[in-house]
């Protein structure tokens, strides 16, 4: 009989340990961390390499900004996080630090509010269309082992992403989405710039807030495209490089 018992114990356990193995979470919370390399985005923007050579310490060699994700199967919202002092050495406002970014999966559709200098703009559109392609790597990012995977926007914006399939949100920064799990890093070369969570809230996930923008100027992903080209002309090479911001 204790042989018994012992058999029947172990067999509980064996699928105790089993179930939390494949425990998946369909309501989350993220913070993000933005990490951009404010020099070397600087220095490809600027087509004096020999001016920004003598002038690069005037610019601190990186920024940080956060985000929060707040999301189900159905729908998510990522907005602008905690608050943190700029450089002084930034004597300008970051490029898109403000967006705020709903996406309804079942529907398909974004609506994202991009503040774009003295005006703000209500973009509502399809998803972002992104080629992605899996890969074998794996990574360990916020307790989570992420897969990478490697995007593409466009034929031309190459994204580098790291997704969980233990959290059922197919979802991640900005408008970035369409893999089998949330994405829990992110770079994007084009922007020097990267994403990792730093936490990811599994249990009591309010979603009442999870809801689109109202305010700015109704647009269309084509419409606010060539509404800034025609604006960035003004600034040549520089100004269609920052256009990449408003997109994503």
């Amino acid at each position: 009989m204790k042989k018994l018992i012992i058999i029947a114990l172990a067999f509980i356990l064996g699928l105790q340990a089993a179930n939390a193995q494949a425990r998946f979470f369909p309501t989350i919370k993220v913070e993000f961390e933005k990490t951009t390399s404010v020099r070397q985005l600087i220095k490809e923007l600027w087509e004096d390499q020999s001016w920004f050579e003598q002038n690069k310490d005037r610019y601190p060699v990186s920024m940080l900004s956060y985000y929060e994700f707040t999301g189900d199967t159905s729908r998510s919202l990522y907005k602008p996080g905690k608050e943190v002092p700029l450089d002084p050495r930034m004597w300008w406002r970051p490029v898109a630090d403000k967006n705020v970014v709903y996406t309804d999966f079942q529907k398909g559709i974004t609506i994202a509010q991009k503040p774009v200098f003295e005006e703000t703009f209500l973009m509502e559109d399809s998803l972002l269309e992104i080629k992605w392609k899996i890969t074998n790597d794996i990574r360990t990012i916020a307790g989570y082992d992420c897969r990478k995977a490697i995007g593409l926007i466009n034929d031309s914006i190459t994204v580098f992403a790291f997704y969980s399939d233990e959290l059922m949100v197919s979802g991640g920064p900005e408008g970035i989405q369409g893999l089998p799990g949330m994405i829990l890093g992110m770079g994007i070369p084009r922007l020097h710039a990267t994403w990792f969570a730093t936490k990811v809230e599994v249990f009591d996930v309010n979603m009442s807030k999870v809801t689109p923008a109202t305010k700015g100027k109704k647009v269309t992903r084509t419409t606010i495209s060539s509404q800034l080209e025609k604006v960035m002309k003004e600034w040549g090479t520089y100004g269609s490089k920052l256009i990449v911001n408003f997109l994503i």
